[in-house]
């Protein structure tokens, strides 16, 4: 497996694999081995099926480190740019008028905000795409 492989297709490949060894040991009639592998050519076909099943798992899991790490991130994301886009602006007005000769605030690294943002959001919007060409349920 290339450098390439293992960087692209690593998290969605480990998690097939897996799978794939657990039908080897159900499945003993090389019948169900090919229904087997057509099930497993098609979990390779669509990984977000199989990342949307591992987020539903960690988010169940009792630890907050594996199920809360993702609203930490929407949250920290959240405020951020409620700073950057309201408290800060109203920080600076309030020192330009009581006290001009404090500095504003400083302001945030908003585009590594924003990608950061957009990867948490993204998947909202392929639902909304999926909505609009009619395959979503």
């Amino acid at each position: 497996m290339g450098w390439v492989d293992k960087l692209v297709g690593g998290a969605a490949a480990q998690p097939i694999e897996a799978i794939g060894n657990v039908f080897d040991k159900l499945f003993t009639s090389d019948e169900q081995r090919m229904q087997a592998q057509a099930v497993l050519d098609k979990i390779r076909q669509r990984p977000d099926i199989l990342q949307a099943e591992i987020n539903k798992i960690e988010a169940q899991h009792r630890s907050v480190f594996v199920a809360g790490w993702r609203p930490f991130i929407g949250w920290v994301c959240g405020l951020a740019l409620a700073y950057s886009f309201i408290l800060r602006d109203l920080l600076a007005w309030g020192f330009r008028v009581w006290s001009p000769e404090t500095e504003p605030p400083p302001e945030l690294a908003m585009g590594h905000l924003i990608t950061v943002l957009g990867s948490l959001l993204g998947l909202g919007t392929l639902r909304t795409a999926e909505k609009m060409k009619g395959r979503a349920k």
